[in-house]
């Protein structure tokens, strides 16, 4: 073990550094390779195997080329579930979990209807689903990938939610009603793209991360606009946001009508999630 552990820091050192490349390299060989743990931690000397092996350089390959380990991997936690993931969806983050804390317990102890708008891998709405029982839940996305993969996730975690093909900017799906409606939309303006991380603008899909420079808005104004037909009185908005435009989002729900506007803070202290009231 401890010389397949030098082998991958090796192999590594250059893209990864510190913890980072210890996580790495326990998530290679424990959810790659499908080491036992207890082999792991002991450090049990592994016997030669062409075919781990083979598996183990193409992984490494990939990652060093910059492919994020998540998409390596095939899959990636995320509140206590698994999810795949792969080229074509986002990978969750932490903040987004935030988000799905917020809306999970606004709801829990009530039924009613729900819609993911953007559902990419299908991280919020299938937590959701799987948190609140006697909710109905839908998830909407433009990708054909992230629809599948969606329903992919929907079903490996025992959950039933209605994955549907909309378009939020033309106002696909009018008509629908629902009580929560909930979105982590592209936000990232292309001006920002010089402090990104490489695996991120490489690999990771441009059409869920951006909007134009003048419309940082863009996907928020749909959303809350579609919102004023397709929620039920009383429904309520919940965002991930761009903390640069915190301000500009609460004036842009205010001036549509929403009341009880909140924004919170996410584990790093910035602006990053908003709910709005129907009234």
């Amino acid at each position: 073990m401890q010389a397949t552990l030098e082998y991958i820091r090796t192999a590594l050192a250059g893209v990864y550094d510190g913890g980072e490349l210890e996580t790495v390299c326990r998530s290679l060989c424990l959810e790659h390779l499908g080491i036992p743990q207890t082999d792991f931690w002991l450090k049990v000397r592994l016997e030669p195997d062409s075919q781990r092996q083979a598996r183990l350089d193409a992984a490494l390959d990939r990652l060093k080329r910059g492919e994020p380990l998540q998409y390596v991997l095939g899959f990636t936690f995320f509140c206590g579930l698994t999810f795949s993931v792969g080229p074509g969806v986002l990978i969750p983050r932490p903040e987004t979990a935030e988000l799905v804390e917020w809306v999970r317990s606004a709801c829990a102890g009530s039924s009613g209807s729900l819609l993911d708008v953007g559902c990419g891998s299908g991280c919020i709405s299938v937590t959701l689903a799987s948190e609140l029982r006697n909710w109905k839940v839908q998830g909407w996305d433009i990708s054909d990938t992230a629809l599948e993969t969606s329903a992919r996730n929907a079903k490996a975690n025992g959950v039933d939610v209605r994955f549907e093909r909309h378009d939020i900017l033309s106002r696909s799906g009018k008509g629908c009603r629902f009580d929560v409606i909930v979105s982590n939309p592209p936000y990232v303006t292309c001006s920002e793209r010089s402090g990104m991380e490489r695996n991120v603008l490489e690999y990771e899909p441009e059409l869920a991360l951006f909007v134009p420079d003048d419309d940082p808005l863009l996907y928020y104004r749909a959303i809350a606009d579609f919102g004023l037909d397709a929620l039920t009185p009383g429904g309520r908005l919940f965002f991930e946001i761009n903390p640069l435009f915190a301000v500009e989002m609460e004036d842009m729900l205010a001036g549509l009508g929403y009341c009880d506007i909140e924004t919170r803070t996410d584990i790093f202290g910035k602006r990053r999630m908003m709910s709005a009231l129907l009234k």
